[in-house]
């Protein structure tokens, strides 16, 4: 395909995830997303009530008995707008898991995406996990669309939920479409056209159980202030508050994260849904081009692109490695964005960080369970490929010159353990183990000489993350694992010609990460602060954790 159809293809995609705190309806939106896209007839609640089907993108055992999304999962669907001319949009939907200890998870796939939908629960208003997801946001630059969820139940105060927004993190939101009807009491939807003026009314009518698209009928302004009567006044009333202080739609500070457009909306009733698509379509960035990273630029021996637009040649980037999907057969997953030019199935690539070349003949698009071949791709979709070696989160594929984006950030870890197989017997099983959930980045490996290589030290954001470690080994490798605790509960990154030092200091440990960065665990913040301040030339540096 030529340069100006790979930029065309480009343009029509939206790609984004939907970040939330654990509960406020991630995968009920994600799933009520696809049914007003038709790819599915019916959607099914994470909680299924009897004869509802568990969520589409929740699918590992661990998912289903807690009812919480583990792993990332991307939907690909085809949308177009009422009234739209032209060919449909491509939607790329990237499910994000919203469990607290997942955020290491959930960063990466934020640097695999274009813009981000924040879920926030009607009742609850923000929460710690939001608040976390949303500074990665604003660290990368991710522009981000609000939505207001379960505002069929009772909750809060719209303007209430807005100054929250604004008082604790920084982000100005501006209505695109308003409700009326108080949370508990939602009716429908005030629509805010570009000028920031009330325009019309969407009325929603609720279906049985919420499980197929709820019928909407539209109205003008009179027409709504006849049939509503207070209620209409007092959402314009509120609406027109916002908008008067400025609260008006600006493409700029929207891409700046600087200002959020808010959109209000139940999933469980799929009210407000296609005004959630209709949006990302109209403003969502398209896919861009990426630089290098200028380390490697500098350091590379062969001549090097320091940037690719999207119509160049292919590239891509992995975000997430995932073993074990299919219980039949051993294999990996790795998950890439492409960011640039077309990708054809079974054409040649090179994995950047090796120098390696390899065919991508097992290329699929993932969603849930249900996997499908795909045999072309474009900037800003999501593709698996399968068994592509050794893959992990942060490394760059190509065709054509050489390029390498910047590596992965690693979350700061809070909780430490020690690994070990149960039997003896099993040592090459688990070691084998440990070096495949290590790449996928299930949890940080840490070694060192006094501990050897039986008993690993685990490093994670969240405790979660042993578990599933640990049922992953047991599940996919037949290995037996014990953990226990070790007294430590801070991580900073040092260097050679400090590690000797430092592992002098009592309460203090030096290992090695797999990517060869010098850890040294520190029993508490006061150790931390002791350490640092008896010893200032020493190199004790922060991990990126925000």
């Amino acid at each position: 395909m030529s340069p100006s159809s790979t930029v065309s293809e480009a343009a029509r995609r939206r790609t984004f995830a939907v970040i939330a705190h654990p509960d406020a309806g991630k995968s009920t939106i994600t799933e009520a997303l696809a049914l007003h896209a038709h790819v599915i007839s019916e959607a099914g609640a994470v909680h299924g009530k009897g004869n509802r089907k568990a969520t589409v993108s929740d699918w590992m055992e661990m998912e289903k008995e807690r009812g919480i999304s583990v792993a990332s999962s991307a939907l690909q669907f085809e949308y177009a707008p009422d009234g739209f001319e032209g060919e449909p949009y491509v939607i790329n939907l990237v499910d994000t898991p919203g469990h607290a200890d997942f955020s290491e998870d959930t960063y990466r796939v934020l640097s695999a995406v274009d813009a981000a939908v924040m879920l926030i629960d009607a009742a609850k208003g923000l929460e710690p996990q939001t608040l976390k997801l949303f500074r990665v946001c604003k660290a990368r630059g991710l522009p981000i669309v609000t939505v207001i969820n379960k505002w069929d139940r009772v909750g809060r105060e719209p303007l209430e939920l807005v100054d929250e927004i604004v008082t604790e993190i920084d982000l100005q939101p501006t209505p695109l479409y308003w409700p009326v009807g108080e949370a508990g009491d939602f009716r429908g939807l005030a629509h805010v056209d570009a000028a920031g003026s009330i325009d019309g009314y969407v009325h929603f009518t609720r279906t049985a159980g919420g499980s197929t698209i709820a019928p909407e009928e539209h109205y003008t302004v009179a027409e709504a202030a006849a049939k509503e009567g207070d209620v209409w006044d007092t959402a314009v009333e509120e609406a027109e508050l916002l908008l008067e202080d400025g609260a008006v739609h600006d493409q700029q500070l929207f891409e700046q994260c600087i200002t959020s457009p808010i959109i209000f909306a139940s999933a469980m009733l799929n009210f407000g849904v296609h005004q959630i698509l209709d949006t990302l379509c109209a403003i969502a960035p398209a896919p861009e081009g990426r630089v290098s990273d200028p380390k490697a630029v500098e350091t590379s021996t062969t001549a090097m692109d320091e940037q690719r637009e999207v119509g160049d040649d292919f590239s891509g980037v992995v975000f997430k490695v995932q073993a074990g999907m299919d219980k039949n057969h051993r294999d990996t997953l790795a998950f890439m964005r492409v960011v640039s030019g077309e990708f054809d199935r079974g054409m040649q690539v090179t994995h950047a960080q090796s120098g390696r070349s390899f065919s991508t003949k097992y290329a699929l698009t993932v969603f849930g369970r249900s996997r499908d071949t795909v045999d072309t791709a474009f900037p800003g979709d999501i593709i698996g490929l399968v068994n592509a070696g050794a893959l992990a989160p942060g490394d760059t594929i190509y065709a054509g010159k050489k390029v390498q984006f910047p590596p992965m950030p690693q979350f700061a870890p809070e909780h430490f353990r020690t690994l070990r197989a149960k039997s003896l017997g099993k040592y090459k099983q688990f070691r084998k183990a440990l070096d495949q959930l290590d790449a996928e980045g299930v949890v940080q490996v840490l070694r060192n000489d006094l501990r050897g290589d039986a008993a690993p030290v685990m490093a994670a954001v969240g405790p979660m993350q042993f578990e599933v470690m640990q049922a992953r080994m047991e599940n996919e490798y037949n290995v037996e694992t014990v953990t226990e605790p070790i007294p430590y509960s801070v991580a900073r990154r040092t260097d050679a010609e400090s590690a000797p030092e430092l592992g002098r200091q009592r309460g203090v440990e030096i290992f090695t990460r797999t990517d060869g960065e010098l850890i040294a665990l520190f029993g508490d913040k006061w150790k931390l602060a002791f350490v640092e301040k008896e010893h200032p030339e020493l190199t004790i540096e922060p991990l990126i954790a925000d």
